[in-house]
């Protein structure tokens, strides 16, 4: 039991090494992204954004990449759009009335994900509740059992 909580901080350190700590600005920067994305036109905006909710720039991209992989008009079969992502429900609840626009869509889903994170505590499990929904990772006691699931938070925190 005690070793499955040190295996449990050992990820925790691994993922603030990586993107810094999610609970104020990150200071260090993450591993290498997609150049696309990190010398795109919408870098600017994701600074910004990830800036104003205490996330680190790298995450926000390295999310946008494996959700639409930096194409803003991606419209996932199950009725996700643009950039981050965005189901049509979250777009309605965060006030988004353009999904396809960079700005709202970015600045949605990273106050979106930041809430995730207060939420659950751990940016495994805000980004189980991004992919899965946030009432099946509290259904299943945390990540749930998905292969997409698992699969998404694999890809996002990986390199």
């Amino acid at each position: 039991m005690f070793g499955n909580v040190g295996r449990v901080l050992a990820r925790i350190r691994e993922i603030e090494e990586r993107f810094g700590s999610f609970t104020s600005q990150p200071q260090k920067p993450a591993g290498a992204i997609s150049p696309s994305l990190s010398s795109s036109s919408f870098d600017r905006i994701v600074e910004e954004c990830a800036k104003k909710y205490g996330l680190h720039p790298s995450l926000v991209r390295k999310l946008i990449e494996v959700e639409s992989g930096g194409n803003p008009k991606a419209v996932s079969p199950k009725g996700a759009m643009g950039l981050m992502q965005l189901m049509p429900e979250t777009c309605r609840e965060l006030g988004i009335s353009d999904p396809f626009d960079v700005r709202q869509n970015i600045e949605g889903g990273v106050r979106y994900l930041r809430g995730l994170l207060d939420r659950f505590g751990s940016i495994e499990l805000a980004l189980a509740a991004y992919n899965a929904g946030p009432g099946r990772v509290k259904a299943y006691g945390g990540v749930p059992p998905f292969a997409e699931t698992r699969t998404f938070i694999r890809k996002v925190l990986e390199g």
